[in-house]
């Protein structure tokens, strides 16, 4: 394999991981998506101080949204582990074939979340947006300096 193909796939692997952290259900808010404590509304409120009835809104869309799309998010997870298990034997014919899978599920995935973001920007007010937006703008400043890769301004 060459390393073009090795990076691709690795990116491939490590952009699917990434939008699994962020849709993959947390139960009961324990492990939260960044290992803190809390959930992704917990950390809207604190941020962008969101009202009650907000906060609300959010965490029911966030668990219809874990819900709808659960067997994808299961599917994808599966892909992926194929994956690392192909790579972890050795086996460049069956991490070329899951190759495809894996970039096609990243896709949707990336799609629903852009969908979700939008409905959750529909629960904030003209001044929690533009906050939001900054929040991303920061993040994506911050995944630049740390030379993360990829653009995904929907994720903080």
């Amino acid at each position: 394999m060459t390393n073009t193909k090795k990076w691709l796939t690795t990116a491939a692997v490590l952009a699917l991981s990434s939008t699994l952290a962020f849709a993959a259900p947390h139960e009961g808010g324990k492990h939260g998506r960044h290992g803190r404590g809390g959930d992704f509304s917990e950390h809207l409120a604190k941020k962008l101080n969101l009202t009650e009835a907000q906060q609300q809104q959010i965490a029911e869309s966030q668990k219809s949204f874990r819900e709808a799309n659960k067997s994808l998010f299961d599917a994808a997870r599966e892909t992926r582990q194929k994956m690392h298990a192909a790579r972890e034997a050795g086996d460049t014919a069956g991490l070329e074939a899951l190759k495809g899978t894996a970039t096609a599920q990243h896709a949707q995935l990336k799609q629903l979340r852009d969908a979700q973001m939008q409905r959750i920007e529909g629960f904030l007010t003209p001044e929690q947006r533009t906050q939001w937006q900054a929040m991303k703008a920061e993040r994506e400043a911050r995944r630049a300096q740390h030379g993360e890769h990829g653009n995904d301004s929907n994720r903080f």
